[in-house]
């Protein structure tokens, strides 16, 4: 076999190794991906799996795509990708009513991409092990809640026809409950005499809003509520 024959070879197997790293980093994605779309969130597997696999090879092109370049800096095109996939994981942050969401999952796909370029860096051990981290982080936090609840906000909304009445009892059971009333807005229907009123909230840990909202629409005083 001639020189040229074994480098060829050689060249193949460092390429198939390479290559390696980019599947290994696609099916980490996906394991990750997966955890995500049983929580049923805007990002899945497919999304999860592109990233750490874009990742992956972004990284191994960064490092190993320019070595015929004298003094050439493999850092600057990994570099990228860490602002590059904060502007995706942005895509999935929504704010509604002053509550937002997606956060959670917007850094997982950040995570997700530092674990691809981790593998695609050749560090199996460290990437393999910070994709298996992260999914159980994500459902050890999800199954036992009382270690991350916060205070949340949002808006209850309701029309009445007995405005002091109800708006005097409601801010008494906010103080009882712990509910912060944050901002409130009154508007008055001159024509059928009712008095429409919005409560910005801040809410306790695992409080259960939902329940509130039930008991006040049983309230016949209250015409519609929401929140």
């Amino acid at each position: 076999m001639g020189i040229h024959a074994i480098v060829q070879r050689f060249d193949l197997l460092s390429q198939m190794e390479l290559l390696l790293r980019i599947v290994i980093a696609a099916c980490i994605g996906y394991v990750i991906g997966y955890e995500r779309k049983n929580r049923e969130k805007a990002a899945g597997m497919r999304t999860h799996a592109i990233v750490c696999m874009g990742a992956a090879l972004i990284m191994v092109v960064s490092k190993y795509g320019f070595s015929d370049i004298p003094e050439w800096d493999a850092s600057r095109v990994a570099a990228q990708i860490v602002s590059g996939v904060g502007f995706l994981g942005a895509g999935v942050i929504f704010i509604r009513n002053n509550s937002v969401s997606g956060l959670t999952t917007a850094a997982g796909i950040w995570t997700t991409a530092g674990v691809g370029m981790a593998i695609g860096a050749g560090s199996y051990f460290i990437g393999i092990c910070s994709g298996v981290l992260v999914v159980v982080t994500q459902i050890l936090l999800h199954r036992a809640s009382f270690l991350t609840a916060e205070p949340y906000r949002g808006y209850l909304k309701l029309t009445t026809d007995c405005y002091e009445t109800v708006v005097e009892e409601l801010r008494e059971r906010f103080r009882t409950e712990r509910i912060r009333e944050v901002n409130i807005k009154i508007s008055k229907n001159k024509t059928k005499d009712e008095t429409k009123v919005e409560f910005d909230l801040l809410f306790p840990a695992e409080y259960d809003k939902n329940q509130l909202v039930y008991q006040l629409a049983k309230d016949s005083r209250i015409s519609s509520v929401s929140g």
